[in-house]
């Protein structure tokens, strides 16, 4: 009996402890979640701008990047359309004297890259200064750090610029030699995305996409880096073919850099051009820090909405990607709130589920006959991500942002052989003559594959439906520059799938402009989930091993674990972009 209570005793005051535990982690919640949006920040005068290591630029609230239970997130992550304004704010500031560029690497997409190094060029135009300093340069650093008026490198850095690549992984073999079976059915030659299982090697026109795609995206970018260096355009492809920026005194001597020299000369340089004497402390805010201060400024009035797309399109309800369940709710809510005169609907995907696309569009479509509807895209609107922009009055891309893909395919793996290869068999009882057309052990019977076949086929041509009624433009012409293929935003442009190359901010005026506002503030959706909101969605025992998963092998290694594992994902109709490109 004695033993008993005891036992007792020890589980209530190891609950106690435990209550005691998350008392204190909530305080701490709340705490930091109050640090997070602390606003009185003061600019000093003789401040310089500064954009570091520290700042990830995200295109969306939802792409915040927050560690398990809402800790883990080291950086700080800042909004495209809050650095625009702030870089361009700065400009007109008489306490920012200039801008100091400090990334060797950069957390951001190359569309927003180009629109900040595009920002801060203006920028320069008021007669501020702005350099920039490098130690291990990435691609993407090196692309926005070279509009700087001058470029300083370490002695024992280096820049890696190199152009654009990418590398293709087939499948077909490996399925083949152990037994794997992939039903794909596809309808567009250009639809890569199922050529992994298909091919042992890259198709003709697969290649073709790609070579058009790098050498679209890599002319708009390495043409600028030249022009801001001064550099003939001749001679700059040598020295990026000879990886001569990886030389610290090869990058000077071929102009990528102007002076090799140590951070601490660097800022001393920055001192003596501001007049700061040697022991005083040189001003320097942040990019998060200079939007604090600012930021807190009056919501009532008119509204245009920004609402944020940004991931995979996905059915049912979540936070990180496009959720149809959840941006159905966001819709309707900004179609019914009269303080909001116009939407800008800006998305950053890559596609995925055409159900779910589907649904998007549709409540799109309602939206727009109430207010204006403009869409903005970011780096991606491909496939599913290009079919729910097609409800837009006006659609703006990017130069470089990845767009169409107008193609729909569906994929089914089945184990068949090598289950019977280890003695796996297994038989079906069934009350009709396709309940079980797939099965991951039998395969897909050939009326199942006839029917997804019709599926994909009548996907498709609902797809270029919408894009026929919103392009103006004949089945005939968006099936000759669909099936399935990726353009860059310049030759979206040429063949009239946008409206316009511009930005997110050129988005916003318009919608302004459509909804006759001369004055208006733009509130962003979704909101930003705090700290102690993260905590309660952690709580979940699925999301709380999920983020373990992803914490660990990354976040892309994560999303083809899903492909996998996810049943959700697994035997869908897909308006999926075959790949990701990314400038490093």
């Amino acid at each position: 009996m004695r033993s008993f209570f005891k036992n007792v005793l020890a589980n209530i005051v190891a609950i106690l402890i435990l209550c005691a535990l998350f008392f204190v982690f909530f305080i701490m919640m709340l705490v930091f979640s109050s640090m997070g949006s602390d606003k009185s920040v003061v600019v000093k005068k003789n401040s310089v701008l500064t954009i570091n290591l520290k700042t990830n630029i995200i295109d969306s609230p939802t792409e915040e990047e927050v560690g398990l239970f809402g800790i883990g997130s080291q950086n700080k992550s800042v909004l495209l359309y809050d650095v625009l304004e702030a870089i361009n704010k700065a400009k007109t500031d008489d306490n920012i004297k200039g801008i100091s560029i400090e990334a060797d690497d950069l957390n951001a997409g190359l569309t927003q890259i180009d629109d900040i190094r595009n920002a801060i060029a203006d920028f320069k135009k008021s007669g501020k200064f702005v350099y920039a300093y490098g130690n291990g340069v990435s691609q993407s650093a090196y692309y926005l750090g070279s509009v700087a008026d001058q470029y300083y490198l370490n002695p024992a850095g280096g820049i890696e610029l190199k152009g654009l690549s990418t590398e293709v992984t087939f499948l077909k073999d490996f399925a083949d030699k152990y037994g794997i079976g992939i039903e794909v059915i596809r309808h567009g030659k250009f639809k890569s995305a199922v050529e992994p299982f298909l091919r042992n090697d890259i198709s003709p026109e697969n290649k073709e996409q790609l070579s058009t795609l790098l050498n679209d995206l890599w002319k708009n970018t390495s043409n600028k880096i030249a022009v801001s260096r001064k550099i003939d355009s001749a001679q700059f492809k040598t020295v990026v073919d000879s990886l001569y920026g990886m030389i610290p005194e090869l990058g000077v001597k071929y102009k990528l850099a102007d002076k090799l020299i140590q951070k601490t000369e660097y800022e001393n340089l920055i001192k003596a051009k501001l007049s700061v004497k040697d022991k005083e402390n040189l001003n320097k805010i942040s990019l998060g820090s200079y939007i604090n201060s600012f930021s807190d400024k009056d919501n009532s009035g008119e509204k245009v909405a920004v609402l944020y797309a940004s991931g995979s399109i996905n059915n049912g309800d979540g936070y990180n990607d496009i959720y149809s369940e959840k941006y159905v709710k966001y819709i309707k809510k900004l179609q019914d709130d009269d303080k909001v005169k116009a939407v800008v609907f800006r998305i950053n995907s890559p596609g995925g589920s055409a159900n779910a696309s589907d649904e998007i569009l549709f409540e799109l479509q309602q939206l727009k006959k109430k207010k204006p509807l403009v869409v903005s895209f970011g780096d991606y609107a491909a496939s599913g991500g290009y079919y729910i922009a097609m409800a837009a009055d006006k659609i703006y891309s990017e130069p470089n942002t990845l767009t169409g893909s107008i193609g729909v395919f569906g994929v089914m793996p089945y184990y068949k052989d090598i289950a019977n290869k280890n003695g796996i068999r297994a038989d079906i009882v069934a009350t009709n003559a396709n309940s079980m057309y797939y099965s991951g052990l039998n395969g897909v019977t050939p009326y199942g594959v006839n029917m997804m076949t019709k599926s994909v086929e009548g996907t498709y041509k609902r797809f270029v439906h919408f894009v026929t009624q919103n392009r103006k433009q004949s089945f005939e012409q968006i099936d000759n520059v669909g099936g399935g293929r990726v353009w860059s935003g310049t030759r979206a442009k040429q063949i009239g799938l946008v409206d316009e190359l511009g930005t997110l901010n050129d988005a916003v005026k318009f919608a302004a402009q459509k909804a006759g506002l001369k004055s208006y503030h733009v509130d962003s959706f979704p909101k930003r989930i705090s700290p102690v909101e993260q905590l309660f969605k952690d709580l979940n025992e699925e999301d709380v091993s999920a983020r373990i998963i992803k914490n660990k092998i990354g976040k892309s290694n994560y999303e083809i674990l899903q492909q996998i594992t996810d049943k959700k994902l697994q035997s869908e109709i897909k308006m999926e972009m075959p790949y990701q490109i990314r400038v490093n």
